[in-house]
């Protein structure tokens, strides 16, 4: 990964509606939102953006949450391209083919569940750019 920069290059890429409420609107993130996307199609756009040449800012398989298990998912690339590189098109190939290795689940989650996997996501997002996970909590719309 590249070292964590200024947080007004940032593009985050979710499918997190936890994200977008606690840190939309707070003047240094741009998030696109896609709510209708899978965990592997989050991973998909990330590498299509690096692909690009955008900067990988966070890892595409952060924490121990299988990608089968969360439906949520959520990543930092940069806003524009500052050129191709090839460890972090390495890194979201292989995020995409760890994904790939996984049977999806199929498994009903109650809106606890659903909560929960948005928090976790939530947490270990923030603790790669350093954002206070407790005051965007306290600020969710």
């Amino acid at each position: 990964m590249s070292t964590i920069g200024n947080p007004r290059d940032f593009l985050i890429l979710t499918n997190n509606p936890l994200v977008v409420s606690c840190m939309e609107g707070r003047g240094l993130y741009t998030i696109e939102f896609h709510p209708e996307k899978s965990y592997r199609e989050i991973l998909v756009m990330a590498r299509d953006k690096v692909y690009g040449g955008h900067t990988l800012y966070t890892h595409p398989l952060s924490g121990s949450v299988k990608p089968n298990e969360t439906p949520y998912k959520s990543v930092i690339v940069s806003m524009v391209p500052h050129g191709f590189d090839q460890q972090f098109a390495e890194i979201m190939s292989n995020a995409i083919g760890v994904c790939d290795k996984f049977v999806p689940c199929t498994r009903q989650y109650t809106q606890q569940v659903l909560e929960d996997f948005q928090l976790i996501d939530y947490t270990l997002l923030c603790g790669a750019i350093g954002f206070d996970a407790v005051a965007g909590l306290s600020n969710k719309k």
